[in-house]
């Protein structure tokens, strides 16, 4: 698959954030199974505690609009670094992931690695846990 459309969207919504506190600006953008594309930014807050990261972001709005199956997620934030997934968004990208979720970590649309989910998050807790 070719996940540059999927990288520009996210630096299109990493322009987008609101990141008045840590400066640090972050887009994601999300592939689900039916093809549809949706993108978020971080979006700070004085309470620390109510910022919601560029991954959910773009994940929950997804999931608002009945697409629940992550094929792939791209994240930019800093272009010198990669850019991972704190631990909250990795717990939320196993809810929505069939097990297959590829996770692109990118620079700029040359310059990413893909990683698969369970690299980034081995024995992940997830709704098999609560049987």
């Amino acid at each position: 698959m070719n996940y540059k459309k999927l990288i520009l969207k996210a630096m299109e919504a990493r322009e987008k954030a609101y990141a008045p506190y840590s400066k640090f600006k972050v887009g994601a953008a999300v592939i689900m199974d039916d093809d549809k594309l949706y993108s978020g930014c971080n979006i700070e807050n004085a309470s620390y505690g109510a910022t919601n990261c560029a991954e959910r972001t773009a994940i929950f709005k997804a999931v608002s609009e009945e697409s629940k199956i992550i094929k792939a997620i791209a994240i930019v934030g800093d272009t010198v670094n990669y850019t991972y997934p704190c631990g909250i968004c990795r717990q939320v990208i196993e809810e929505f992931s069939d097990g297959n979720t590829n996770i692109i970590l990118a620079k700029n649309e040359n310059d990413y690695i893909i990683k698969s989910f369970s690299q980034l998050f081995p024995g992940a807790f997830s709704k098999k846990d609560l049987i």
